[in-house]
C-alpha cells in the first residue's frame, strides 16, 4: 500500500530541497563582491540624480531668466509716471 498523505508529500519535499541546497556552495567572498557591487550601483544612483536635480535647477534659472529678459522696457499699465491720474477708481475704494 502506498503512503501518499500529505506527511509523506511534505517530507519528500524537504528531502529534495535539502538535497538541492546541499550542492550549493557559495564564493568565500562572494557577501563582499555582492555588497561592493551594490555600493556601487547606489554611488551611481545618487550622482545621477544629483546631476538630474542640478540640470533641472539650472533650466529653471535660464528659463526665469529668460522670462524676465523679454518683459517690456517701455513704462507699464499700472504705472505711466508721476502724475498719472486714475480714469476708474479701484475695486473697494471708498468713493
Amino acid at each position: 500500500m502506498n503512503d501518499t498523505g500529505p506527511d509523506r508529500t511534505e517530507r519528500d519535499l524537504a528531502d529534495a530541497l535539502a538535497a538541492l541546497a546541499g550542492g550549493v556552495h557559495a564564493a568565500p567572498d562572494a557577501y563582499r563582491t555582492a555588497r561592493g557591487e551594490w555600493l556601487r550601483r547606489e554611488r551611481r544612483r545618487r550622482l545621477v540624480l544629483a546631476v538630474l536635480v542640478a540640470v533641472v535647477f539650472a533650466v529653471a534659472v535660464l528659463i526665469g531668466l529668460w522670462v524676465l529678459n523679454r518683459a517690456p522696457s517701455g513704462p507699464g499699465v499700472v504705472f505711466s509716471g508721476p502724475g498719472a491720474t486714475v480714469s476708474a477708481p479701484a475695486l473697494g475704494a471708498p468713493r
